[in-house]
C-alpha cells in the first residue's frame, strides 16, 4: 500500500506555486531586463560543473539501453552489505512538491514501480510526505520520519540545496539508507545521489541548439521559471555562457510557468522588434509563447521545450523549429530501486547518474508514437513502459 501523510493534491496545467520574492541579479519578476553581464558574473555558473557535465553528455553508461533508469556512469558504489533486509521494508519519502507537470509524472512512475516490489515482497509499504515547495515544511517532514524511528529507508527530493541539509544529515544519522534524488544537497553523508546529468548539461544541449542556429547580434527571449531554485538556474546559466560566446542578445523574465505572465512576456517584446528564439526552462512554458506570436500574427521563432507532450504536439502539428530539453524523469523509479536494490543486497552506485538525451526532429516522430495516447502534461521519458500500469496509469493520471 501507499501511506500518505500529507497535504497532496496535483496542480492542473503544471503551474508552480512560488511566491516569487526574491530574483537572480540581473532578473525581475513581471519584466524583461538585461540579464547578468556575462555568465561568468552570474553566481551560478560554475565552469568546472559544465565542462564535467559537457563531457557527460557523451558518457558510456554501463548497463541495459533498454532499461535506462537502471543505466549509471562507473564509479565509486556502496556495498550492500549493511543495509539488506530479510523482510519487506518501509520506504519513508519526503517529496519536495508535485507542482509540476514533470513531477506528477515522475510520480506516477515510482507508484507503479512501488505496486510491482509490493507484489515482490521487497516493500511494505511507502510512507510518503509533500512539502509542497515549502523548505521550512520539508525540515519538518524529514524530521517527522526520523523522530517516528521506523523507517528503513529514506529517499528525500529535496526542495533546495542548503536549507534541507541540516535534516537530511538527521536522517544519515540514523544509520539507514538515504537516497536523494533530482536536486542535491550540501552533504555528502547520504548513501546514493540519484539525477540526470545535469542542468547545466540541459542549458548546454538547447543553447547550443538556437545558437547554432543565429548569428551575433540576434536577439533571444528567455522566460525563466524561477529564482533560486538550483535546477532552473543551472540551465540558465549554462545557456547563457552558450549565448555569450557566440554572441547572441537576450533578455529574460521571470514568469513563475504562469500562462498570462508567459503571453505578456512575449507580446512585450514582440512590440520592441523582432525576436529569433524564445527560450525556456521548462516545458511548460512553450505553449504559451507560442500561442502569444499566433496571437499578434507574426511567425513563430524557435522555441524549444522539453519532453512534456503538449509541447511535442505543438511543435509537430505546427512544424515548428523546436527541440525537447529532457531532464530523465525516470529517476523517480531509479531513486525506488536504489534503496530496494540495498535492501536485496545489491551494490549501487554513490553519484548514480542515469542518461539524459534530448529530443530533435529526428525522434520526434518516434516519440509520439510511442506515447501518441497520452495526455499533454505527460513527460516522454518517463521510464514505465515495462510497467504493469502501462499506459493506463499515465494516461488516466491514476495516482494510487
Amino acid at each position: 500500500m501507499q501511506r500518505r501523510t500529507s497535504r497532496l493534491a496535483l496542480v492542473g496545467a503544471g503551474v508552480f506555486a512560488l511566491a516569487l520574492t526574491a530574483c537572480a541579479p540581473g532578473a525581475n519578476a513581471g519584466g524583461g531586463s538585461e540579464s547578468e553581464p556575462s555568465a561568468e558574473a552570474n553566481p551560478w555558473f560554475d565552469q568546472a560543473q559544465f565542462d564535467l557535465e559537457n563531457e557527460r553528455r557523451s558518457a558510456q553508461f554501463e548497463g541495459d539501453p533498454a532499461k535506462p533508469y537502471l543505466q549509471y556512469l562507473a564509479g565509486d558504489m556502496v556495498a550492500a552489505a549493511d543495509y539488506a533486509l530479510d523482510r519487506p521494508g518501509k520506504v519513508c519519502f519526503a517529496n519536495a512538491s508535485l507542482s509540476n507537470t514533470w513531477r506528477q509524472t515522475g510520480w506516477i512512475t515510482m507508484n507503479q514501480q512501488l505496486q510491482v516490489l509490493q507484489e515482490q515482497g521487497v516493500v511494505q509499504v511507502m510512507e510518503t510526505r509533500d512539502a509542497q515547495d515549502s523548505d521550512d515544511t520539508q525540515v519538518a517532514d524529514i524530521d517527522y520520519f526520523v523522530n517516528e524511528g521506523d523507517c528503513d529507508g529514506f529517499i528525500i527530493s529535496p526542495y533546495s540545496p542548503d536549507a534541507t541539509t541540516a535534516a537530511v544529515e538527521r536522517a544519515c544519522e540514523t544509520g539507514k539508507p538515504v537516497i536523494v534524488f533530482d536536486r542535491a544537497v550540501s552533504t555528502d553523508c547520504v548513501t546514493s545521489f540519484v539525477h540526470s546529468v545535469g542542468g547545466m548539461a540541459w542549458g548546454i544541449d538547447v543553447g547550443e541548439f538556437i545558437a547554432d542556429q543565429l548569428e551575433p547580434g540576434d536577439k533571444v527571449v528567455a522566460l525563466r521559471t524561477a529564482a533560486g531554485v538550483d535546477v532552473f538556474e543551472s540551465r540558465w546559466a549554462a545557456s547563457q555562457k552558450i549565448f555569450d560566446d557566440a554572441g547572441i542578445e537576450y533578455v529574460d523574465y521571470l514568469t513563475g510557468a504562469d500562462p498570462a505572465e508567459i503571453k505578456k512576456a512575449v507580446t512585450d517584446e514582440i512590440a520592441k522588434g523582432e525576436i529569433d528564439a524564445v527560450w525556456v526552462d521548462l516545458g511548460d512554458q512553450s505553449v504559451p509563447a507560442i500561442e502569444a506570436f499566433e496571437d499578434a500574427g507574426v511567425d513563430v521563432p524557435i522555441v524549444n521545450g522539453e519532453d512534456n507532450m503538449a509541447y511535442l504536439r505543438a511543435w509537430k502539428e505546427r512544424d515548428l523549429n523546436g527541440f525537447g530539453g529532457v531532464y530523465s524523469n525516470f529517476q523517480w523509479r531509479t531513486a525506488l530501486l536504489a534503496l530496494t536494490q540495498l535492501w536485496q543486497g545489491q551494490d549501487i552506485p554513490k553519484d548514480w547518474v542515469v542518461p539524459q538525451t534530448p529530443i530533435t526532429s529526428a525522434e520526434l516522430d518516434a516519440v509520439l508514437r510511442v506515447n501518441d495516447e497520452m495526455p499533454d502534461v505527460h513527460s516522454t521519458s518517463f521510464g514505465g513502459e515495462d510497467l504493469p500500469g502501462f499506459p493506463d496509469a499515465w494516461r488516466e493520471r491514476i495516482i494510487p
